[in-house]
């Protein structure tokens, strides 16, 4: 006898891909962002983003930490420039 799915499964399927990117919208976010504190970020989204208000601060936060900053590369610093010769 083969496996059917009904009209209530395929729905609920297709409710859980739908909602699953929209959870981790905070998590993607940072990712793009390549936030200092993302791993904080997804540790939050994972755990109390099931409550809106955890999904709510992650999303902040998100939005909110500033970008790392790398350290300058080796020979590639502004220098200041040499006045000009006369």
């Amino acid at each position: 006898m083969p496996f059917r799915l009904g009209p209530w499964e395929i729905a609920l399927i297709l409710a859980v891909l739908f909602a699953l990117p929209v959870y981790f919208v905070p998590t993607i976010i940072a990712a793009i962002r390549k936030t200092k504190n993302l791993v904080a970020i997804i540790l939050l989204n994972l755990l109390a983003g099931w409550t809106f208000i955890g999904w709510v601060a992650s999303l902040v936060w998100a939005i909110v930490d500033t970008k790392k900053t790398l350290p300058p590369e080796s020979g590639g610093e502004d220098l200041p420039t040499p006045p000009a010769n006369p």
